[in-house]
This record gives structure tokens, sequence and C-alpha cells, in this order.
């Protein structure tokens, strides 16, 4: 079983052919509001791609609450983990352009109050195989759930984002980082993939940085050399949520046990499919599409 502590938003998507500069109006061409959250879009993820997935987060008791509780359920996460608080649900605003690129501006809402995990969301995590962490929680309650996992023997997964200060007790207890490119350079100062890459080796066993459209870099634990896995081809619609349909894919395959490289590709697969679809959480794909475009691309 995977389980999620982390954040549910929802996303407020303007698409637009340039985003607006500074001080700038620009005209859109379309509005939407998609259920999102890292978390949930990598419980939603993992929950798509195969595997037992339980959400551990707050929502607010707005309008947007019972939303973001059904999309998980939709999804077949369990949600029992979900609790409502009073005040706002998180939001993220989001400016999606004409190629497909987005910025985002998160506001935590309820996601701000999960200040440390209560009694039963530590014995999801002691029950679960993998722990999926990301960083728009409080990074006090994110690193206690790291170390209780840890203590646990549950692998942790941890996507360093939005990016900060990462504490060290937090990255001792990570098993496996997922980083895109401009994290791993906000967080070690190297601009270069792989000095990036060898920096946080030697934090962290077994290191990922996505590169997009290029694929990912990949460096599983132990002194071997890092590898490169290329991305499919494709046209990119909306780049919304690909990296946390990446994580998810990542988290279900390591669950099954496929080998290190193995898991990348079946998690680039999957980020490489969703970015043909507008959306987060509605833009991630099912396990038979993962498959079917793997077996397409082995023939």
């Amino acid at each position: 079983m995977i389980s999620v502590f982390g954040s549910a938003n929802m996303d407020l998507v303007a698409y637009v052919e340039t985003a607006p500069a500074l001080g700038e109006t620009v005209t859109g061409r379309a509005f939407r509001t998609v259920p999102g959250g890292k978390g949930a879009n990598q419980a939603i993820a993992a929950a798509r791609a195969g595997a037992r997935v339980a959400f551990l987060g707050a929502v607010g008791d707005d309008a947007f609450g019972p939303q973001l509780r059904r999309t998980l359920a939709d999804a077949g996460v369990d949600v029992t983990g979900l609790r409502p608080v009073p005040g706002p649900s998180g939001i993220a605003q989001i400016v999606v352009d004409g190629r497909g690129g987005n910025s985002i501006v998160v506001v935590p809402g309820a996601n701000g109050t999960v200040t440390v995990p209560s009694e039963a969301d530590l014995e999801v995590i002691a029950r679960s195989d993998v722990l999926l962490l990301q960083l728009e929680l409080p990074v006090e309650a994110v690193t206690a759930a790291a170390r209780a996992a840890r203590a646990a023997g549950t692998t942790v997964i941890l996507t360093p984002a939005p990016v900060q200060p990462l504490p060290d007790e937090l990255l001792e207890a990570v098993d496996i980082l997922v980083a895109n490119e401009h994290e791993a350079a906000a967080i070690t100062g190297r601009a270069d993939h792989q000095e990036a890459l060898r920096e946080l080796r030697a934090r962290v066993g077994w290191v990922i940085i996505t590169l997009g459209s290029r694929g990912a870099l990949t460096a599983p634990p132990g002194t071997g050399p890092a590898t490169h896995v290329e991305a499919p081809k494709v046209r990119a619609v909306d780049t919304t949520a690909a990296g946390d349909t990446f994580v998810g894919a990542l988290a279900a395959a390591h669950v099954e046990r496929r080998p290190p490289d193995l898991a990348v590709r079946f998690a680039t697969a999957a980020a490489a499919l969703s970015v043909q679809r507008e959306g987060a959480s509605t833009s991630m794909p099912t396990r038979a599409e993962i498959d079917r475009d793997l077996a397409r691309s082995d023939a």
C-alpha cells in the first residue's frame, strides 16, 4: 500500500496564449476549476497506475472540501484520513500558456493546519510499503512523517516542492528524492544536472532528476553511474502535474518491485501521457494506458 501525507488544493486554472508580465493584463481563452494539490495529485496518479492508496491530510469546510474528497474517492483513494477543518481549503492559482508551460501560486488554506501527523496517520504510515511526501504541508509535519516511516521500515519518497531549505533530519529519513531540474539546482546551487545529482546523491540513497521532455536522470543506491531515461516524444498541451504523475507512477512501480530503471521508465511514460491532456488530476493516465504506451514503444 502507498500512503500519501500531503496537500489537497482546488486548482483555479486560466489558459492564455502568453502569460502576463508583472503589471500586464491579458485575455485568456478558458478557465477551469480542477481538483489538485501535489499530495492529492500523487495519490490519484498512484491509484490510476494500479496501486492501493490512502490519503492523509486536510480540507476546509468550504465548497471545495467535498469536491476534493469526492475526486480522491472516485479515483479509488482511501480518504478515511482526509479530515475536515474550519476555514478554506487550499487553492492553487495556475496560468497555462500556449506552449503548455505554467506558473503557479499556492495558498495553503487547510493544508497549513496539518502541523503534525495524527496518531491515526502514523498507524497508516507504519502499515504502508511507501510514503509519498511533498512540501505543501508545514515542513515540520513532513519531517515527523518521514521519521516515523523510516522507523517503521516504510520507503519514503520526497518531492522537494515548493523549494525550501531541507532539514538534515528530513533528508536522513528519505529513501528516494525526486526533483525536477529547477528544484535540484535551487537545492544544491548547481546548474549542471550531473553536479546537482552528485551532491544530492551524497545525502540520499536514490536520486531522480526529471528533465521534462528530455526524460530523467536516475541514480539508484550504490556507486554505479547515473542513467538517462529518455521520454517519449509527444506534443505537450499542459504540463501541470506531470511531475506528480511521474512520482505517483514511480511509487506504484516501486511497490511492484520493478528494478529502478524500469520503474523510472514506467513513470516517464505516465508523465508523457499526462502532458497531452489539460488539467492536473484530470490528465493522469490509467494503468492500461501506461502499459499500452510502453508496449507500443517496445514494438
